[in-house]
């Protein structure tokens, strides 16, 4: 189920809504999965590839701040765009502080929609991308030796070849080897470039 647009998650009881949100949705060019209850939605097997979930507030069986909680719990942060049939202040101040993408009145605006579930895509690609780029981060300091790493700390609080080697009982050659592998090893030809990436992987 991809789509360049998206992938679109919509869990709503009122079947002419969901009818008209995927009709919406598909000539817009999103990929487009609909749900009749909370229990199909949350035991989806496929969750993870939701880019953003269109979530109708008042469902029957429970409300949509539950769904948005054991979404949260199942799939970490979800983006979600809120519809709702009532004006509610406090579901909506909830919602947001949970971090909802958007809460919208139905009937819905096209435009005001199509402009949240983007946001909301965006904003889950983001997640995604920077997720992945931690993970690659952690991978690399995986390869280092305890030596390399040792040499690493010394390297990103700015501690020269001559004093790292005085502080770990070594000579400065073996140093240099040390902290060309570790380099060599993260990906990065500067110290600068260095601490940004320690930075991020903190």
């Amino acid at each position: 189920m991809e789509s360049s647009a998206g992938t679109v998650f919509v869990l709503d009881d009122d079947e002419r809504i969901v009818r008209a949100l995927q009709r919406l949705l598909k000539l817009s060019g999103y990929a487009v999965r609909p749900f009749a209850d909370a229990q199909a939605l949350l035991g989806c097997a496929d969750l993870a590839e939701a880019e953003c979930i269109v979530l109708d507030l008042g469902l029957p069986d429970t409300d949509g701040l539950s769904v948005q909680e054991a979404l949260t719990a199942k799939a970490g942060h979800p983006s979600i765009v809120f519809l709702t049939g009532c004006a509610d202040v406090p579901s909506s101040v909830k919602a947001m502080k949970a971090g909802a993408v958007d809460f919208l009145m139905k009937p819905v605006e096209e435009a005001a929609l199509l402009a949240a579930i983007d946001a909301g895509v965006r904003r889950t690609r983001g997640e995604r991308e920077a997720e992945g780029q931690l993970a690659e981060v952690h991978a690399r300091l995986d390869t280092l030796t305890a030596r390399e790493a040792e040499v690493m700390q010394h390297v990103v609080a700015g501690r020269l070849n001559k004093q790292i080697a005085g502080d770990l009982g070594t000579v400065e050659k073996t140093i240099k080897v040390h902290r060309a592998r570790m380099m060599a090893k993260m990906g990065v030809r500067t110290v600068a470039d260095l601490v940004r990436l320690v930075e991020h992987a903190r």
